[in-house]
């Protein structure tokens, strides 16, 4: 992170501990409307322009270790397997043989030579080629180089790997934009994989992700554990384009130190913003992550249904050197549990409360920016022709969204 940035944040929190009201100017959040979190018609909607059209997390290099390596990822419905080539590059294709549409695994994980479907035995190689057809004396005119696994768009920041099932979406690090500038000091070419763990929740998935965007119930539901060590009216915002936002909150005492990091190896290019406060980037749509020096989770929000979701939480770590993953990270990740259990205790009850009568519309605070921030998005990726006036969004944070590789490129 470069000085102008640090000095930017660090006055950025101080305005924000001694302000009396929202900045000159800035609107008044109109309500975001009930209909976005219970309406069949706008769910159907946001699984087609947003899930299926956005590029999303789907494994780390760990995962794909060797040639002949994949991974069976099916997170948003349509099974596709990402594999690991020859070459060393990751690809990713429907997990669907062009014959009749049967799988070429089943297991979630493994590593293959070929990928023979075990249906009629159509083989596939690790470039998703069609190599050898059964019986293919009984196929006139048979072309096997028109009939290659479907691939799905795969790319990479650093060891994460991402798809993306529109085939005209933009580059991965051109969507990131200042995500992917943010994320340099914690060295994503480097870094590990360390524990995967999943959680079964029901509500819709914005009825947490929301959540998530924000510091404003620290009081209320970590007064035990997160309140005690951070300052809420601290908290500076940054809204970036894509829907993507960072949100820093300073440490109430940054010279403690997390038992549970305690003796862990660290990044050494990480700077002070990131050590001595709390860092929280949303991954626009669905990745919250809070990087630190000693690792981070990628906290990502699944949906299910229009009223349940999964909550997949990944860690990754700074190389911790040969054999297993040192064993403070059990206490590292029973800390994390206990708050992500305060975090998920309300998801059911709330759920119930957007579904009744009495839910007439979210008033958000100045404080709950990034939510608004990323409801805008959700809309300009649905659509104007789309949306009806129930269920739209005004959007008014354009003036407050901020492009740093432009700002810096002017400089």
């Amino acid at each position: 992170m470069d000085a102008q940035t640090v000095e930017k944040i660090k006055a950025g929190m101080d305005y924000e501990k001694t302000r009396n009201g929202p900045p000159d100017g800035f609107p008044a959040l109109p309500p975001i409307p009930s209909a976005r979190y219970v309406d069949e018609d706008f769910n159907t909607l946001e699984r087609d322009r947003l899930w299926k059209r956005s590029w999303v997390y789907a494994c780390h290099s760990d995962e794909l270790p060797e040639p002949g390596s994949y991974v069976l990822w099916d997170k948003l419905g349509s099974p596709i397997l990402l594999i690991r080539g020859k070459d060393g590059a990751v690809r990713a294709f429907y997990n669907t043989c062009r014959h009749r549409g049967a799988p070429l695994v089943k297991d979630r994980s493994g590593r293959r030579n070929l990928f023979v479907c075990g249906y009629h035995g159509w083989s596939y190689d690790h470039e998703g080629n069609l190599i050898a057809v059964r019986d293919e004396r009984d196929f006139p005119d048979f072309d096997k180089s028109c009939l290659g696994l479907i691939p799905v768009r795969c790319e990479n920041l650093g060891n994460w790997h991402f798809v993306n099932c529109d085939d005209d979406a933009e580059p991965l690090l051109d969507f990131l934009g200042p995500v992917a500038d943010a994320m340099a000091e914690f060295q994503p070419d480097a870094i590990r994989l360390a524990h995967k763990a999943e959680y079964e929740i029901e509500c819709n998935v914005k009825v947490l992700l929301d959540a998530f965007l924000e510091t404003y119930h620290l009081k209320s539901i970590h007064q035990q554990t997160v309140d005690r060590f951070l300052d809420h009216l601290g908290t500076t915002i940054e809204l970036w384009p894509n829907g993507h936002s960072r949100m820093v909150t300073p440490n109430r005492h940054p010279e403690w130190q997390d038992p549970g990091v305690a003796g862990l190896p660290e990044t050494e290019t990480v700077g002070e913003i990131a050590r001595d406060n709390n860092v929280s980037l949303n991954i626009y749509p669905n990745i919250v992550c809070p990087p630190s020096p000693t690792g981070m989770p990628f906290i990502i929000f699944w949906p299910k249904t229009i009223n349940t979701m999964r909550l997949e939480c990944i860690w990754f770590s700074p190389d911790w050197g040969d054999g297993p993953l040192p064993d403070i990270w059990e206490t590292r990740i029973a800390n994390f549990e206990r708050i992500l259990e305060e975090d998920t205790q309300f998801a059911p009850q709330i759920q119930q409360s957007v579904e009744s009568d009495g839910f007439k519309g979210i008033p958000l605070s100045y404080q709950e920016r990034r939510i608004y921030h990323w409801h805008e998005e959700l809309d300009r990726r649905i659509g104007e022709a789309g949306l009806d006036d129930a269920v739209k969004v005004e959007p008014v944070l354009a003036p407050y969204v901020e492009t740093p590789n432009a700002r810096d490129a002017a400089e």
